[in-house]
């Protein structure tokens, strides 16, 4: 389910317990309103709020750190790219087969994250690396010379880093943050919305606020989510280290 299908959801049932409690209210006893049942219930609410603002704050950071992490590991999949396309480059026209399975598996890459507009989006077997057969190419070259020796353990180096970099990055593919946490976290958000709907007045100026309230802490899980998942939706990692890399390939 996309991020803002979620936001979506959160934000209805949110705000509909809220609203819910505003029509419940009427139906209440008057000693289940008063000033002692107040005092109880918002020093209840009190604690899940203090528990929800740190959830809230401690997934926001999570998945800030998580987009931030995978933008490094893209910088540096990049530059190991262009250093490995270098150091085939330096060993020789021999290593023309192995340069052209590069530039391929890194073209199909940006196009499967950052497709051009129009253009169909391209799947890709994390299980079968293209780097494993440039690995194999590099590895069944025939240096002739020191220099060749020392540019083909090189390559072989830099392969290796692309090929981990690439791994760490599929397995980062989906979202980390458990289904059931954020089923906890919706169930004590919507508790305290109710709350506030069953003390307040019944009118369009606390209405009003009580949805912009809802819209934010649903636009809070939102952008925790765009986060989280950062090769799809609105917030996804920058395309712009590969396509770098791709332009400078094959030089």
């Amino acid at each position: 389910m996309s991020a803002t299908a979620i936001g979506l959801i959160v934000f209805a049932l949110v705000f509909g317990s809220a609203l819910l409690a505003m029509y419940v209210q009427p139906a209440l006893p008057k000693h289940h309103l008063s000033a002692e049942s107040k005092d109880v219930v918002k020093l209840g609410i009190a604690l899940i709020a203090t528990m929800s603002a740190l959830v809230l704050s401690l997934l926001v950071a999570s998945a800030k750190s998580a987009y931030d992490t995978r933008s490094s590991q893209l910088v540096q999949v990049a530059a190991d790219i262009i250093l490995l396309d270098r150091a085939l480059a330096r060993y020789g026209p021999e290593t023309k087969d192995a340069r052209s399975v590069l530039q391929r598996s890194v073209a199909v890459t940006v196009e499967r994250f950052w497709p051009t507009e129009g253009a169909k989006v391209i799947a890709i077997d994390p299980n079968a690396s293209p780097v494993e057969a440039l690995y194999d190419k590099v590895e069944a070259l025939s240096p002739q010379n020191e220099a060749q020796r020392a540019m083909q353990s090189q390559a072989q180096s830099l392969a290796a880093d692309v090929s981990r970099t690439r791994l760490l990055l599929f397995e980062n593919l989906g979202s980390s943050i458990p289904f059931p946490f954020l089923v906890v976290l919706v169930f004590w958000l919507c508790i305290i919305f109710a709350s506030f709907g069953l003390f307040a007045p019944r009118n369009a100026t606390v209405i009003a606020v009580l949805c912009v309230c809802a819209l934010s802490v649903a636009g809070a899980i939102f952008l925790i989510l765009e986060l989280d998942r950062s090769f799809e939706g609105l917030l996804q990692v920058s395309g712009a280290p590969l396509r770098g890399a791709s332009a400078q390939l094959g030089r």
